[in-house]
């Protein structure tokens, strides 16, 4: 068995006594010392990932938004130059292969970001998918690291490490929007995109210059109350803002509609997209199950894989759950049967062998400001 991947940033987390964890295969920081106070961190005022684990593959030629519009289910043609999209990538069968973002940096070029684990399989599905198109795709993984700031005082951390000139660009970027700009001295690509629910930044650069920029910002974010963050605290706080991980909510026996993610998928644009047929055929029928959250009664926190009941009947399966720490009780995401998915309907979860009560709940738990 091969040994973990190690980021650009490896060093610098170990210095600062993270704990690590294996993560999509690579050697990650779970956390720095407590990750209650890491969440709270971004919560309030900002935290600072490292998330070089993610994929980076780059699409250009004249032929990338159409090549994009076949291989993703999403719109990407329509997207504007310096503007983000969220795409899934499916199978024939519409089961999701990986969620992802996809950057359009000019007209015929594109930064498309998948998930770590799943970066491969990507690559591997747009080499296979690419047949017939003008379009030239170049795996960047290796190459790029990329670091998040979020929290609501990350436009000012980030602000105050560009040149004057960029700073208005810093404050009025718009979210899921990315500029090229230089941050402490380093040409970045700079995206107002995160996965926390806050407001936040994520920043791409090569490999060499990634330490200088992480501490460039632990530097200049310090007063802001700027703090690393490992992947603990990324997943709380991506459990209260609602948002689905791959492996957990995500899946290939998963299809945009039972996730929820039906309006993801364009069937306005022309292209076949891969899975567009069995989509269409699926977004006719009332899925089996689909994914809801849970607001737990009690203290007592539901898991992944915990059974959810309706009486003494098993309705569903939990995908994700832990306590919030900014709410004050227990969040779950799970799988349920279509009779039970409406807000307001009572529940229990098989909490190893005790049965607690749950309330299904609109998404996301979690809005800023609130």
């Amino acid at each position: 068995m091969s040994s973990p991947k190690r980021t650009a940033l490896h060093a610098e987390h170990a210095e600062r006594g993270a704990a690590f964890t294996d993560f999509g295969g690579w050697d990650m920081p779970l956390k720095y010392g407590s990750e209650l106070a890491e969440h709270r961190a971004v919560r309030s005022a900002a935290g600072l990932f490292d998330l070089s684990h993610m994929g980076e593959i780059r699409v250009a030629g004249p032929d990338a938004a159409v090549f994009l519009n076949t291989a993703l289910v999403g719109n990407l043609g329509a997207v504007k130059v310096g503007r983000a999209k969220y795409s899934l990538i499916c199978d024939a069968d519409g089961g999701i292969i990986d969620d992802l973002i996809s950057y359009r940096l000019a007209e015929d070029v594109y930064l498309v970001v998948p998930n770590a684990g799943n970066t491969g399989t990507v690559a591997a599905a747009f080499a296979e998918r690419a047949d017939g198109f003008d379009v030239e795709i170049e795996d960047q993984s290796d190459e790029l690291s990329l670091i998040a700031v979020q929290g609501p005082n990350a436009a000012a951390i980030v602000q105050a490490l560009v040149p004057e000139e960029q700073r208005e660009l810093v404050t009025g970027m718009k979210y899921y929007a990315a500029e090229q700009a230089v941050v402490a001295g380093h040409p970045v690509l700079l995206a107002r995109t995160g996965y926390t629910g806050e407001d936040g930044f994520e920043l791409y650069l090569p490999n060499a210059e990634a330490a200088d920029l992480w501490n460039a910002l632990l530097t200049a974010g310090e007063p802001q109350g700027l703090i690393p963050a490992g992947l603990a605290s990324r997943d709380s706080l991506r459990l209260e803002a609602g948002m689905p991980l791959y492996g957990n909510e995500l899946s290939r026996e998963v299809t945009p509609f039972e996730a929820g993610l039906g309006p993801v998928v364009s069937f306005v644009k022309p292209e076949a997209f891969v899975g567009r047929a069995a989509l269409e055929t699926r977004r006719e029928q009332t899925p089996e199950l689909q994914l809801v959250g849970l607001r737990g009664d009690g203290r007592r926190a539901a898991r992944s894989g915990y059974a959810v009941l309706a009486g003494d009947d098993a309705v569903g399966r939990v995908t994700s759950g832990q306590p919030s720490p900014t709410l004050g009780y227990p969040v779950a995401l799970a799988y349920v049967a279509p009779e039970h998915a409406a807000a307001g309907t009572r529940l229990q979860v098989d909490l190893r062998g005790k049965a607690e009560p749950f309330t299904v709940v609109d998404l996301p738990f979690y809005r800023r400001g609130q």
